[in-house]
């Protein structure tokens, strides 16, 4: 049954607020400015209200249900994290305002960017880009930069395996510079040889994603930073996966030279649903001063009772700004009380549990479903969701039929090497009992595949809006639900 729209609950006469009458003279607009064609619902509030509060219950979120989003940490977000950021001093201050009146906000941020260094082992950050995506943009822009100031002009080109994030190779392209595809080896390593073949004096970089999107961590990570770094290039680590090593490895001290972070995923801001995203970057000391501008740092010193002026530095040679003002403020203090809450072993034990999940859900499950590399994995592991003897039965009828049970899909066909790919994720913090009952849907699952393979084909049943064609869908929008009949 097709929900009413708050246009067809309106009715003549309703009205929502009443204001006083005006004490200042009134002001029609020009009438070329206006829109007859539009006309207002007319609602009391508690129409209005009880409109909304319903729709919204039909929404899925992360306070409803488990997300098993493979490679997007969909976590639960603490509460916490709101009260802070919505503190007056913080949710109030403006960034234009003089660095005297927002020292507190400054000092966050120069702790935040104290804490992700010793996080990462990484020399220098930058908290200004405003997601993942625009985290890799100034890592590959910095690299870039890098090497034309050395005059070595020649390095155009970047390697990015075929497990790794999709993102990379749109980044890489954007800067003007050339994508070398890179295979995986048979256990989901990088292949060795194939690099090795690859690396020359044309050689930027090469983007690692590390544990990559199989959910593995390279096992020769180590000798492939080696062999790049042997040609002249810069290794680039796409931090993504960061909820896998927290407390347990470092990526500045494997040899990565510059590294983004998903403070909407790792570090549990909204990701998703809430946004928007935050993707500081931080790199070695050899590549601090290409950082954008500004970096928050002390500028006096502390002195007697005087505590130290904060304030904006630019680095040097830096590659300039990659947004307005400093970064996504309201992002960096939910990381910031994330980080603080926890501490060195609670952000370590973040990590044990989203490995422990994985691997306990992934046992649940491969007996059933096909797994393309037979290896522990680390927060998160992918299997295939197709049968060699059920070619009708697909990875989306599998997804959309979870959807009957209650659970959100995982990621489908990425990464792109695993056929029929559905990439899973858990979480460190989901219980027992969710993932048992996950593991339950997804062998039932199976189970009707082989049985009753149209429950999967027609899926979902029970949800407010049923299978649409996906592709149509993205190609014709359907932006507003409703326009009022013409006279």
């Amino acid at each position: 049954m097709t929900e009413p729209t708050i246009y067809e609950l309106s009715s003549p006469g309703r009205v929502g607020v009443r204001f006083p009458e005006s004490d200042v003279p009134r002001y029609d607009p020009p009438a070329d400015l206006l829109r007859s064609d539009l006309p207002f619902p007319e609602l009391a509030e508690i129409d209005v209200i009880r409109h909304f509060t319903h729709l919204s219950a039909k929404n899925y979120s992360i306070d409803k249900g488990f997300y098993p989003l493979g490679s997007c940490t969909m976590k639960y977000n603490p509460k916490i994290n709101e009260v802070t950021a919505g503190l007056p001093g913080f949710a109030f201050s403006h960034p234009l305002q003089p660095v005297e009146t927002v020292q507190g906000n400054l000092y966050l941020m120069y702790q935040l960017q104290e804490f992700l260094k010793e996080i990462s082992g990484f020399d220098a950050v930058s908290l200004q880009p405003a997601a993942g995506a625009q985290g890799e943009f100034t890592g590959v822009k910095i690299i870039n930069a890098y090497h034309k100031s050395r005059g070595d002009e020649k390095r155009t080109r970047v390697i990015i395996p075929d497990s790794a994030h999709g993102t990379n190779p749109a980044t890489t392209s954007m800067i003007g510079l050339e994508v070398v595809h890179l295979p995986s080896d048979k256990r989901g390593n990088v292949d060795l040889a194939a690099l090795k073949e690859i690396c020359d004096d044309t050689i930027a970089g090469l983007m690692l994603t590390n544990p990559n999107t199989l959910g593995l961590f390279d096992e020769n990570v180590c000798e492939v930073i080696e062999i790049v770094h042997a040609a002249g290039g810069l290794v680039y680590g796409d931090g993504a996966n960061l909820n896998a090593l927290l407390g347990i490895t470092r990526p500045g001290d494997l040899g990565f030279d510059v590294m983004h972070f998903n403070l909407h995923k790792t570090f549990s801001t909204p990701h998703g649903g809430g946004g928007p995203g935050s993707g500081p970057v931080a790199v070695t000391a050899a590549l601090a001063d290409f950082l954008p501008a500004p970096i928050v740092g002390i500028v006096e010193e502390a002195s007697d009772d005087v505590p130290p002026l904060y304030g904006f530095l630019d680095p040097p040679q830096s590659i300039g700004r990659v947004k307005t003002f400093f970064g996504q403020f309201g992002m960096l203090v939910r990381a910031y009380t994330y980080i603080r809450m926890h501490g060195p072993d609670g952000l370590r034990k973040v990590s044990e549990y989203a490995v422990l999940n994985a691997n306990y859900l992934l046992s649940k499950v491969k007996g059933k479903y096909t797994l393309p590399y037979d290896r522990i994995c680390m927060h998160e592991f992918v299997v295939e969701g197709v049968w060699p003897d059920l070619p009708d039965v697909h990875a989306l009828d599998i997804a959309k039929r979870l959807m009957d049970y209650d659970f959100h899909p995982p990621t489908n066909y990425f990464p792109l090497i695993v056929h029929e790919a559905l990439m899973i994720e858990p979480t460190e913090t989901e219980n027992k009992q969710t993932l048992d009952a996950f593991a339950d849907a997804l062998l039932k699952i199976a189970d009707e595949a082989r049985n009753e393979p149209e429950l999967l084909k027609n899926a979902p049943h029970n949800t407010p809006v049923s299978r649409l064609d996906e592709v149509k869908a993205a190609k014709e929008l359907v932006l507003c639900c409703w326009l009022p009949e013409k006279e």
